[in-house]
């Protein structure tokens, strides 16, 4: 009895907290990082004007300001703890047209920041109001250079009404969480710590520093480990993809990726990359068409709105779900807009020429007959076989252009019977806007000599998603065409990188139907959709995070207080950087769920394209150097990704090299030496011929041997000793062509088989070789030749003293 009566008096005596970490955790921040801050306390203190275009220089000296003063204080108390007043003691004033009595002025500016930019995370609110009503004591303890009184402050602007048991800021007491803070908590407070709680999002205060204490974590990451290094990405993009604009302040785009992001974490990888990439790119996207809708609407106009498949499956799903059914999907392609625009043969010869290759069956499937000539121009080719270029300078010699005008007729008539359907009253529309990823408006420009040559006085306006602007010089007087992310967010040289990767996205964003090949009434006919299931099953899933996505951005906005799409021009610059950094620095997990996708070209044929492909850009850079490699012409469709599977550094010299920032000298290559090549003829004569050695930027070595056909070749010995006794061998390559200046520029670069190489007096362990001889030598088979002239390239990075 007395033991039941002590236990009883214990509990009564137990106290029990909830304790709240404050910034990231209880309050979060619209802006993309903490620093974001920084960059605001730059405007509001009127730094801006007097020394405008220096936010970056501000930012870096405030935080180093804040590093002196934490030194500082270690040094003369032993404590890292300081106060507001403390760090812009050490801020550089007269850098920027200031002076020690603007010290207050400039807390004043940075706690004027934080009362903008934070925000309650209801999320936080929801379990703090909880465990006060469950007649727990609740609280905030915060590592931060705030005071109490400010702390309260900001608490209570950002939930007017706002009450605690208890505060605790570290600058106050000398000492943080992980140090002296929680046992001063403790003390005070009278609380049990084993029946306690703690909720903060940093895993060393936080968790570690409460755990330390016998309080019990509860553990609230801002992001996955995964989600921040894309968010560090991201932000690098930004900086290279738009420089000289601030990089922080966001209007809370970020935070509402994050929040969301938290929202779906259990759901597949793929739901997830549609949540936190294409839903956020493509709902700015959607807030910009729907802009662009009230820019042109006006009196007496009437404005109809249709999304260009099979791209704009994604976009048009979007917008069904968030505007209801007030626009249409419209399935048109390049192909039947070309052949009902058709007044003369030459757009079908300018269609021509961009596809690569193709066969009788191909073209007769595009044009819908195969004039005697036309066959009989494929069956003397290869194979069947003939690139887009060569039947387009024969074509008009192969085909009457009055048969090409009587078929555009027809089709002409079954696509205006098709968008009659699709979008109604379409006889009574003023203007009809084509909302579509991009580019260059060829959809919208076949639209318009449809339209012409039926007197039809629409006007068409293009809102794209990624826009070739130099292309819309020609457009109609009446007519316009938009990008979302134009040439004026990103230069042109940087935003023809994008579109040379820019495959991923569309298959990413299309329909699981085939592509429109004709169309009957108000039926569609299509062609069989050639991906397989699971690359159909794939893009369903990404699309379904993204429209998860678009369908609750709104209500998380609202919850958080957050605009992310009040400043177009911020919304757009970051809807970039968010794309630019899938498409340009992916990480690995996104390799592995994305690499096995292929590409449709979608002109009439059932061909596939790969995305990835490694040994490509190896055997590139192997034989034409890195920033031929960086040019390479598709396949494989996703550039970036390619060389992103070789290292993320190569990815990223990839997106240098497209922003125009990797400087020739310092990553190409240049001669380091000569070295004498071994010949040997199949009837056993040998020669020796001097070849050049050069070093790349990136400290490998490449020995180029060109030999003719006329030569006999049979055998090449590299002597390895002599220029690298000791290395990695990355490669041996052959290009081939009529003449040594052809083959040298050619992509197309044949990889020799590792296990055709000879090595003697080599001893190798897959790419690592060391020489045991002096005469050590890497034999290289040469195969029979079918051109004048190949091209011998072997890729090494040298290691250890033999080195030459």
């Amino acid at each position: 009895m007395t033991i039941a009566t002590t236990g009883a008096a214990r509990r009564a005596e137990i106290v029990s907290a909830w304790s709240f970490d404050v910034f990231d955790t209880f309050l979060l921040r619209a802006c993309t990082s903490p620093d974001g801050v920084f960059e605001r306390t730059y405007e509001l203190s009127g730094i801006s004007r007097t020394c405008p275009n220096v936010s970056v220089s501000f930012v870096q000296h405030r935080i180093q300001a804040e590093g002196r003063a934490r030194r500082a204080a270690k040094e003369k108390r032993g404590a890292v703890e300081v106060q507001i007043e403390d760090i812009y003691s050490f801020f550089p004033f007269n850098l920027f047209g200031l002076t020690r009595r603007d010290l207050s002025d400039l807390v004043e500016s940075e706690f004027a920041a934080e009362l903008e930019l934070c925000r309650v995370n209801p999320d936080m609110l929801r379990q703090y109001s909880e465990m006060k009503r469950a007649g727990h004591r609740v609280g905030f303890i915060s590592d931060t250079y705030w005071d109490s009184a400010r702390l309260a402050r900001l608490l209570r602007a950002c939930r007017p009404g706002l009450v605690w048991d208890f505060l605790y800021a570290s600058c106050d007491h000398g000492s943080g969480k992980s140090e002296a803070l929680f046992a001063k908590y403790l003390t005070e407070q009278g609380v049990d710590a084993g029946a306690s709680f703690h909720i903060g999002d940093n895993e060393h205060a936080d968790i570690k520093g409460a755990r330390r204490h016998g309080i019990r974590p509860r553990y609230y990451p801002q992001a996955s480990r995964e989600l921040t290094s894309k968010l560090q990405r991201e932000t690098a993009l930004f900086e290279l993809l738009c420089p000289g604009v601030p990089s922080r302040l966001d209007h809370g785009s970020r935070t509402l990726r994050r929040m969301t992001a938290a929202r779906s974490a259990e759901r597949s990888p793929a739901f997830h990359l549609g949540a936190t990439v294409l839903g956020p790119v493509m709902t700015a996207f959607d807030a910009f068409v729907a802009g662009r809708c009230e820019q042109i609407a006006g009196p007496g106009r009437r404005v109809a709105l249709g999304f260009l498949g099979r791209d704009g499956f994604l976009s048009h799903r979007i917008w069904q779900d968030l505007h209801g059914a007030t626009s249409a999907y419209l399935e048109i392609n390049r192909r039947v807009s070309l052949m009902a625009s058709a007044d003369t043969m030459q757009p079908l010869v300018d269609f021509l020429a961009k596809i690569a290759k193709l066969d009788a069956p191909t073209f007769r499937n595009m044009v819908k007959v195969l004039p005697p000539k036309v066959a009989a121009f494929f069956a003397k080719s290869p194979d069947g076989i003939v690139t887009g270029q060569e039947l387009a300078e024969a074509l008009p010699a192969l085909m009457e252009t009055g048969e090409l005008l009587e078929l555009a007729t027809i089709q002409r008539a079954r696509l205006l019977a098709y968008l009659r359907h699709a979008i109604p009253d379409f006889d009574d529309c003023t203007d009809l806007v084509l909302a579509d990823l991009g580019y260059s408006g060829s959809v919208q420009k076949a639209l318009r000599r449809v339209f012409d040559l039926e007197g039809i006085n629409i006007r068409l306006h293009g809102a794209y998603l990624i826009s070739l602007d130099d292309c819309f010089d020609d457009l109609a007087e009446q007519d316009s065409a938009t990008g979302f992310i134009s040439d004026l967010v990103i230069a042109p040289h940087a935003k023809r990188m994008l579109l040379r990767n820019v495959a991923l996205l569309e298959q990413a964003c299309c329909s699981a139907d085939g592509s429109v090949r004709d169309y009957d009434g108000d039926q569609v006919l299509r062609e069989i959709n050639p991906h397989s299931a699971s690359q159909i099953a794939l893009a369903a899933e990404i699309q379904a995070g993204a429209l998860a996505f678009a369908a609750g951005a709104g209500d998380v906005a609202r919850d958080f207080s957050l605009s992310p799409y009040a400043a177009p021009d911020v919304a757009v610059r970051w809807s970039a950087a968010t794309l630019a950094r899938l498409l340009l620095l992916p990480d690995d997990d996104e390799l592995a769920l994305l690499g096995g996708l292929q590409h449709d070209v979608n002109l009439g044929t059932q061909a596939l394209a790969p995305m990835l492909d490694r040994d490509f850009v190896r055997n590139q850079i192997t034989a034409r150097g890195l920033s031929a490699a960086c040019t390479s012409a598709g396949p494989p469709m996703w550039l970036a990704g390619s060389f992103a599977l070789m290292s993320p550094s190569y990815a990223y010299l990839y997106t240098l090299f497209g922003a125009n920032r990797l400087p020739a000298d310092v990553f190409e290559e240049s001669p380091c030496g000569m070295v004498q090549v071994g010949l040997f003829r199949a009837n056993g004569e040998a020669a020796l011929e001097s070849v050049a050695v050069h070093r790349t930027g990136l400290g490998e070595l490449r020995v180029r041997v060109p030999v003719s056909r006329a030569m006999g070749i049979a055998m090449l010995a590299l002597p390895l000793p002599k220029f690298a006794a000791e290395g990695l061998l990355h490669g041996v390559t052959v290009q081939s062509a009529g003449e040594t200046r052809e083959a040298a520029a050619s992509q197309d670069v044949v990889g020799i088989a590792a296990g055709s190489l000879v090595y003697a007096g080599v001893q190798r362990n897959g790419e690592h070789y060391r020489a045991e001889r002096d005469d050590g030598c890497l034999l290289i088979p040469v195969a029979p030749m079918t051109q004048e002239i190949a091209i011998y390239s072997v890729a090494i990075t040298p290691l250890g003293a033999g080195t030459k």
